[in-house]
């Protein structure tokens, strides 16, 4: 028999290493493929969950009767109704807050701030504070959306809610005190005066006599000052100034508010059945303050008004405006700001004199009518709606 020669071996120890190649490669491959087919299997498995849960989470109730309470010039409590099942299941809320288009905006509050506030879910009703600078007295649109938080930090949230419009309130008796201790660090030493003035133009004082039956009759306070003064459009008087001047003693030459001056005794307003209260303090871009003061006689609707809006101040021992009894009672004012005293009853021309003030000129820029507050300034503004 022939013997294969040692070429041939090789040869077919080559052939069987290249087929045992070959069925690794394909073993492999399988295995790779196996592999693949497992992981498109759990993928599949997982986005289908996925979608399960999504579609779960989009079916959160769209809130609904939202409430408002507790107003006020800074803060409000909001409360709504949802879906049982969701209670448990919501983790955020979503609070959206616009003022009211067309509302007469305070034009020196903050503009460029969130308007949306995101909330850990938690118990209603739910306090809204310091989240915004709030306006006081100012028209706002709120509403609410809730939401679920996934794994991934995004958000599931619910339809929002309709809007509910709501108005801040006018400053409290805490935000009137701090205005007064703020008034009391500029008021300065005081001064002796010994009347009360109201300048205005010869048309009024011949309207006061031909229609008013000779009573200067009090009108709704305007908007000028703080925005938030409880009586800006809702307490009724007639404005006095009682300032004088630092070298005579009396009353200023000049007045922007008209050439015919009315002067009445001090005696006569500032007594002891005369109640006094502070109301506002405030500056018109300049260097000089103004304190807004409250007289109404006690047991008038004006002093019930003001007994629950006002701070009162003792009459003999006050920053602003006193009074001395005694055989020849002392009255004095501040010397470092301008008062502004609002008289709640009528005034008789007949109690007081009329005549032509000595100045040539008026001061058109010191007018106070309507003015709005510098809301920069850090000696009259404190930390809530301006």
């Amino acid at each position: 028999m022939r013997i294969p020669s040692l070429s041939v071996f090789i040869l077919v120890l080559e052939h069987a290493a290249v087929k045992e190649r070959k069925r690794r490669r394909i073993e492999a491959t399988l295995i790779h493929t196996a592999a693949v087919c497992e992981h498109f299997t759990s993928s599949s498995s997982q986005l289908l969950l996925n979608t399960e849960a999504m579609a779960e989470v989009e079916l959160l109730s769209t809130p609904h009767n939202i409430q408002i309470s507790d107003v006020s010039c800074d803060s409000f409590r909001i409360t709504w109704e949802m879906a049982h099942e969701d209670t448990s299941r919501v983790t955020h809320y979503f609070i959206d807050l616009s003022r009211k288009e067309g509302s007469d905006h305070n034009l020196f509050k903050h503009r460029d701030v969130p308007t949306k506030l995101v909330a850990k879910a938690g118990s209603l009703p739910m306090a809204v504070r310091g989240h915004w600078f709030l306006s006081p007295r100012t028209d706002y649109c709120v509403a609410v959306q809730t939401a679920i938080r996934q794994p991934d930090g995004d958000y599931q949230v619910s339809e929002w809610s309709q809007v509910v419009e709501f108005c801040t309130g006018d400053y409290a008796m805490v935000h009137l005190q701090q205005l007064l201790d703020k008034a009391q660090t500029a008021a300065g030493r005081m001064l002796r005066f010994s009347v009360f003035y109201r300048n205005q133009s010869p048309e009024y004082f011949q309207y006061v006599r031909s229609e008013c039956g000779g009573a200067m009759l009090p009108s709704f306070k305007d908007n000028s000052g703080s925005h938030g003064s409880p009586i800006n459009g809702k307490l009724r008087g007639v404005f006095l100034c009682c300032n004088t001047e630092f070298d005579t003693g009396l009353p200023p030459k000049d007045s922007p508010y008209g050439p015919l001056r009315f002067q009445i005794s001090a005696e006569r307003l500032l007594n002891p059945s005369t109640n006094l209260y502070f109301a506002d303090f405030y500056c018109m871009y300049t260097a000089y303050h103004y304190v807004v003061l409250v007289l109404a006689p006690a047991g008038s609707e004006g002093d019930s008004f003001c007994k629950s809006h006002l701070p009162q101040l003792d009459l003999t021992s006050n920053p602003f405006l006193t009074y001395t009894p005694g055989d020849a009672p002392v009255f004095c004012h501040a010397s470092d700001i301008i008062l502004e005293v609002l008289y709640t009853e009528p005034l008789l021309l007949e109690h007081g004199i009329l005549a032509q003030i000595s100045g040539r000129h008026q001061l058109m820029s010191l007018s106070t009518a309507n003015a709005k507050k510098d809301p920069s300034c850090k000696v009259c503004n404190i930390s809530v709606g301006r």
